[in-house]
């Protein structure tokens, strides 16, 4: 079953590597940062029909169009075509396809494809994080010696001062900070111990779920920014870290959410 979703989520990669003059078709969604190419739609098609073939009694949710279709559906898929979709206008080939399975409410399955690099990060719950078939494990280490990645938020412009404000907390506590402009592809770098620790206050399910799962399968811990429990199904902030580190970004978060202007910030 879990190499059928791997197969089919290597194939989309091919719509990926194989995509040319991107520039022409891109759009904006919600505004002029938050991008779309005919790209995106053709490989949530390619992926929604095939996984959907191999395993007609699951759900589907997707970014692109907001294809939803989970109502009663005991598993579903959560995808994102392709994230890092600036990244890909700008050829950057720094992007990936994520495909994760929700069975019962539980992340099951997760698999985050990096087509440039023929990188494809694999968890199943359970049973382990891998790299194109080799196990990975997440570093665990204090802040002090973690490098942390994180994302902008930047569709979501009310969490520019709290996504400032923790930045400018942490700093002078890490190693360095990295920027990628995937998401998913950021929380498995830290899965596989190229970083160490990842936040971002806002982001949608199918940028984490796949890549979370991942994560937690490496030996780290996933959680919404408060510490509280991710939400699959809406909007969400994500801090993925180590069992040293993780501790200490949620207690900076929980001190920063007591500032009277920074409530609500973070999602």
């Amino acid at each position: 079953m879990y190499e059928s979703i791997e197969m089919i989520v290597r194939s989309a990669g091919e719509i990926v590597r194989g995509a040319t003059h991107i520039d022409e078709s891109v759009q904006e969604k919600t505004s002029h940062c938050d991008l779309v190419t005919k790209y995106d739609g053709m490989v949530q098609e390619y992926l929604r029909k095939e996984l959907l073939t191999a395993f007609p009694e699951a759900g589907f949710y997707g970014e692109e169009e907001e294809v939803h279709d989970i109502a009663g559906k005991a598993a579903y898929f959560i995808v994102d075509p392709i994230d890092g979709t600036m990244n890909f206008v700008r050829h950057a080939k720094h992007s990936c396809i994520s495909v994760g399975l929700m069975q019962d409410g539980v992340m099951e399955y997760g698999a985050v494809y990096q087509p440039y690099t023929d990188e494809m990060f694999t968890a199943r719950r359970g049973h382990g994080a891998f790299l194109n078939g080799r196990p990975i494990r997440m570093r665990d280490v204090p802040l002090s010696e973690s490098i942390a990645m994180f994302g902008s938020a930047i569709y979501y412009r009310d969490t520019i001062p709290a996504t400032a404000r923790l930045m400018q907390e942490t700093l002078p506590l890490i190693l360095d900070f990295r920027r990628s402009g995937s998401a998913a592809l950021d929380i498995c770098y830290v899965a596989a111990g190229r970083a160490d620790v990842f936040f971002e206050a806002c982001i949608r399910p199918w940028d984490y779920a796949a890549a979370t799962l991942i994560a937690q399968e490496a030996g780290g811990i996933a959680s919404a920014l408060d510490g509280t429990p991710l939400r699959y199904i809406d909007r969400c902030s994500v801090a993925v870290g180590s069992p040293s580190n993780y501790p200490e970004l949620i207690t900076i978060v929980r001190r920063i959410l007591n500032e009277q202007d920074m409530k609500g910030r973070i999602k």
